[in-house]
């Protein structure tokens, strides 16, 4: 337990590593896997004031009103740019009913933000409700993130790499430049994983590899798609770098950091 408490967003990944890849000799990618891991090492380490805080951050809804636009909005133009970026590159237009598309699309963001077998509301409470915010007791943004984004990464590793789940390994691109974002949004937006969850509801939308048949234009679509989601993290590391480099703020609802001793969280 002293080695769990003194490591414990290390104890955190590791265990979601098992619990989800768990189900990969079935050919399958258990989500909900970190948000198990999540709950049992926060109960053994922080208790149900731990517990408490991270369920408080998935329902903080009591934000300015710009917070839910741009979590709605940065993604679909991600997706937007990265599809212009692919047909300059020569693909054709994408074989669906644009009308169609937008008029399900609230619908698909609603049903990833409340259905628990999907990634969203797994990963949210998860990694930006907990993780993050541990990460970032006695480090900068920027260094706590730059260790998120190795660990989710490292976390969809079997996406990248099996191809039953129809993924690629350049998709890791969006995974890291997604992970800056995130953590920007969540740090701004009061702490609130609801924001998030709205966020990563929304860049899944749209399944991006069902837009051509192709599969040089998919490939396309899956590098424009990382880099446009790297450009974003770039944008947002240069225009807003004081937040980055500055120490850590803690967060309304944090307990006391000096319950976790004087080293950062590892």
């Amino acid at each position: 337990m002293a080695i769990i408490r003194r490591h414990r967003v290390l104890a955190f990944f590791l265990l979601a590593y098992v619990l989800t890849w768990g189900a990969v000799p079935w050919r399958s990618f258990f989500a909900p896997g970190v948000l198990i891991a999540a709950v049992i090492v926060v109960a053994l380490t922080e208790g149900v004031a731990g517990l408490r805080a991270m369920g408080s951050r998935l329902i903080r809804w009591r934000v300015r009103w710009v917070w839910y636009v741009l979590a709605l909005a940065v993604p679909l133009g991600v997706q937007l740019a990265a599809t212009g970026i692919t047909r300059g590159l020569g693909a054709p237009a994408p074989d669906v009913d644009e009308l169609e598309v937008w008029y399900a699309l609230p619908m698909a963001i609603g049903l990833a933000v409340v259905n628990p077998l999907q990634a969203p509301l797994a990963e949210e409470p998860s990694f930006r409700g907990w993780a993050q915010v541990a990460l970032q007791r006695g480090r900068t943004p920027l260094a706590a993130t730059s260790l998120m984004a190795v660990g989710v990464t490292v976390w969809h590793a079997p996406l990248f790499v099996m191809p039953e789940f129809g993924s690629s390994p350049v998709e890791a691109l969006a995974t890291v430049g997604v992970t800056f974002w995130y953590a920007w949004l969540f740090n701004h937006a009061s702490g609130s994983a609801l924001l998030t969850l709205i966020a990563h509801a929304t860049e899944g939308a749209v399944e991006t590899s069902t837009l051509w048949e192709a599969p040089a234009d998919t490939a396309r679509m899956a590098l424009a798609y990382g880099l446009v989601w790297c450009l974003v993290a770039v944008a947002l590391i240069v225009v807003d770098r004081r937040f980055w480099t500055a120490p850590s703020p803690p967060l309304e609802d944090e307990p006391p950091r000096a319950a976790y001793g004087a080293q950062p969280a590892t």
